[in-house]
């Protein structure tokens, strides 16, 4: 376990690859007595590289991050606080604790050129999936693919066959620090994302036994579920008992958007493994997220991406053993990256 003095050097080494620097502004975010640990952490570390820190301590306690799961998205206790939200752009770095993402508050401030780092992972898995340069450069080379191509394509052995045509929406690189203006980042992370055309995304997804509800139940399928996917929305959801906890959820989110579908991509960190979240007491999912080889498919918010979608509802699902293409390209067959530039010696994902 990681002590104080521990924690903030790691601080420090993490704001260093975002850039930070003597003269900037570091301005934590948090709200009532949630992470302050992590706060006092941050603020130490900014000064120590002779940056201006301080801390925004909202006072309502009221949360998306209900327990060791994310039930909802873009709604938070910044809604409204337009003298919070304006010292918040006028900072260089954002440290965000209370988790923005899918949020116009985020929006709003990185669009006045702050860069924006979310941390809201335990300990444990700040120190083990500290974000790295050659992982970032995997990051961004998935990045080009994605960018590169009009056409993505995701099949698995359980039985899906789904596409998505590309080209509309903006790429997402994932890499687990921030070093431009503007630019959003999650530590930990390790992962990229796009979204389809909302009327070209079609087929069918089987999500198997072993993939992972990463949001928002965080736990592993017992039993598969079958998504049929018409211009963009799931419009039939079968299986067993976790197709009927899917379905529930986006019925009491009472919100069709729910249904439309979000982000597809995968990830490419090594230092995690499909079962990591099986013994982590206390994860939000983005080891699930990151874990080498996955695809994640995604329902819900596009915001993030340049769509106008703005629900609540999200559900993210790390898939085991697919095979991903982009221009009828393989990329990932059967879990294993074949593009030399991901492919890690003696890294097998999908079946770890």
């Amino acid at each position: 376990m990681l002590n104080w003095s521990d924690f903030q050097l790691l601080c420090e080494k993490e704001l260093k690859l975002c850039g930070v620097h003597e003269g900037e502004t570091v301005v934590v975010l948090s709200q009532g007595d949630d992470r302050m640990a992590y706060a006092d952490a941050f603020i130490s570390a900014g000064r120590q590289l002779g940056a201006e820190s301080y801390n925004v301590r909202l006072g309502d306690t009221s949360s998306a991050l209900n327990g060791p799961a994310v039930s909802q998205v873009g709604i938070n206790p910044l809604r409204g606080n337009l003298g919070a939200i304006d010292a918040l752009k006028h900072a260089d770095l954002v440290v965000d604790l209370i988790f923005l993402l899918w949020s116009s508050e985020q929006h709003e401030i990185q669009d006045a050129g702050a860069r924006i780092l979310t941390v809201i992972e335990d300990l444990t898995l700040l120190k083990q999936m500290f974000p790295t340069q050659a992982q970032r450069e995997r990051c961004e080379i998935s990045a080009e693919l994605l960018r590169g191509a009009k056409h993505l394509r995701v099949t698995n052995k359980a039985g899906t066959e789904i596409s998505y045509e590309l080209g509309k929406y903006k790429v997402v690189d994932e890499y687990g620090f921030t070093d431009e203006p503007g630019r959003w980042d999650s530590w930990p992370a390790g992962f990229v994302f796009t979204a389809g055309a909302e009327n070209g995304i079609n087929g069918r997804v089987v999500i198997d036994k072993g993939d992972i509800f990463a949001m928002p139940f965080r736990g592993y399928v017992q039993s598969p579920i079958e998504l049929i996917v018409e211009q963009g929305r799931v419009v039939r959801i079968s299986g067993g008992v976790d197709a009927d906890l899917m379905r529930d959820y986006v019925e009491r989110m009472n919100d069709p958007r729910g249904y439309a579908c979000s982000h597809i991509g995968w990830g490419i960190n090594e230092k995690v493994r499909w079962s990591s979240m099986a013994s982590t007491l206390r994860s939000y999912g983005q080891e699930a997220r990151a874990f080498y080889g996955n695809v994640m498919f995604a329902m819900g918010p596009n915001l993030e991406l340049g769509g106008t979608n703005d629900t609540a509802t999200h559900i993210d699902i790390p898939m085991r053993n697919c095979s991903l293409f982009l221009d009828d390209k393989p990329i990932l067959v059967d879990g294993d990256f074949i593009v030399p530039e991901l492919k890690l010696p003696n890294m097998s994902s999908g079946r770890n």
